[in-house]
């Protein structure tokens, strides 16, 4: 009777004294293959850089401290809010979720437009009735609603966007297949409305070719720069001459204090026909990780051939969304009743002051500071210095994350964002840290 003895792996003697113990296993398994897929990558995501821009900073952030495990990092880079949610709206919301469990008040899908009570709420808080509550479509939160956005415009258009703005307009246009290679500054395609202290941040447009798409944000994200009323005129005549949709991003319109400064496109006559707005609750309430959002799609905007773009806008929220959270929807509610507006207000004051501590602290020591007056943010200059450079140095020397400015676009260059959302002892500390590091210029 013969043994069977496997076959793998192998032990045999080895005839090098430097194999430890004179033996070697040798395995005769077969080499681990990868399978792939016949389906072939969307080429146009592989024009994306290598790491969308907070993602990037975490990971440097990470890679800090590690290097440095007994530094107390300050982050003022990306802007997450800090400060508890207000108790009137965290008490709606789980009044909500508890009628939940009961079958008298057990509620499951909802309309994927929004509730109507919270439209027609938004409709009355923010727009004083420039648009009707059927206009107001409630989501999961403005960014979401931009990548929809293009999904509905689809990828034959061409788009501009502020330089330096929110990475996500350019990040959707080029997954979209709206653009062309990046060319080491930029993509190819896009058209790049340089915003500076030269031109008071608010494009050339006499110079600005026409596009199809325009994304617009004030109070502007990185800058902090808010229009005024005659830029915003402007651009809606801009946008009408050229049959442009302009996609106008509201979300930090209530930190504006400058009257002369709409809060809404849709105080600019004839912006109805031209634009769509987006906003969110997540710097006005807390709801960043709550999620909660909405898009204002006019009736009168239309596309070339006559059809509404409010109907194609419909259909999208129908298909590809089953509506915001009912629990969330009924703080969104809660937000927008009077003890919940001053709650959020004060939330909005609070991270106005730290803007303005950020922004003293930086004038005191002389550099070039922009925004922090109606926006959460301050833009500071660095003249001569890459972004990246600058991020890395105030990493280094006060362990504070900013946001290397080039990372909002090629005019960020030479800029860093300080971002005001944080705690108040936070805030406070960064701001010594900054005057030991950098003291005086």
């Amino acid at each position: 009777m013969s043994l069977l003895l496997p076959k793998c792996p192998v032990i045999t003697r080895s005839s090098t004294s430097s194999t430890k113990r004179g033996v070697v296993v040798r395995s005769c398994a077969k080499p681990e293959t990868t399978f792939c897929a016949k389906v072939q990558r969307n080429e146009n995501f592989a024009k994306l850089r290598a790491g969308y821009l907070f993602p990037e900073i975490a990971r440097r952030r990470r890679a800090h401290q590690e290097k440095n495990p007994d530094a107390r990092i300050i982050s003022l880079g990306i802007g997450d809010t800090t400060e508890p949610l207000p108790q009137y709206i965290a008490d709606a919301m789980a009044k909500a979720a508890s009628g939940l469990a009961v079958r008298e008040t057990y509620s499951g899908y909802g309309a994927e437009q929004g509730q109507g009570p919270l439209r027609e709420a938004v409709a009355k808080t923010f727009y004083n009735n420039l648009c009707s509550a059927d206009e107001i479509f409630i989501s999961d939160g403005s960014k979401c609603d931009i990548a929809r956005l293009q999904s509905m415009f689809g990828p034959k258009h061409t788009v501009a966007v502020q330089d330096p703005s929110y990475p996500a307009y350019v990040d959707t246009s080029v997954m979209t297949g709206m653009t062309g290679q990046y060319n080491g500054t930029g993509f190819d395609g896009v058209q790049y409305m340089p915003c500076n202290p030269q031109n008071n941040f608010f494009p050339d447009l006499s110079k600005t070719p026409a596009t199809d798409i325009i994304f617009f944000c004030s109070p502007n994200n990185p800058t902090g720069a808010a229009a005024t009323r005659a830029q915003l005129t402007e651009l809606v005549a801009f946008a009408r001459k050229n049959g442009s949709i302009l996609v106008y991003d509201a979300a930090y319109a209530l930190y504006i204090s400058d009257p002369n400064c709409p809060k809404t496109i849709f105080e600019i006559p004839g912006a109805d026909e031209v634009a769509v707005e987006t906003c969110s609750f997540s710097k006005y309430a807390g709801f960043t990780g709550v999620r909660l959002g909405w898009t204002v799609c006019p009736k009168k905007l239309k596309y070339a051939d006559g059809t509404p773009v409010h109907q194609d806008w419909n259909r999208v929220m129908t298909t590809c969304f089953n509506g915001a959270s009912n629990i969330v929807q009924a703080g969104g509610l809660a937000c927008l009743q009077p003890e919940g507006y001053k709650a959020m207000m004060g939330l909005i004051d609070f991270y106005k002051e730290n803007a303005r501590i950020l922004r003293q602290t930086f004038q005191e020591m002389g550099f070039a500071v922009f925004g922090g007056d109606n926006a959460p943010y301050v833009w500071v200059g660095f003249p001569g210095k890459p972004s990246w450079d600058v991020f890395a140095e105030i990493l280094q020397k006060c362990n504070i994350v900013t946001t290397p400015g080039s990372g909002f676009g090629p005019a960020g260059e030479g800029f860093v964002r300080a971002s005001a959302f944080g705690k108040r002892e936070d805030i406070l500390e960064a701001a010594e840290r900054f005057k030991v590091a950098y003291g005086k210029k």
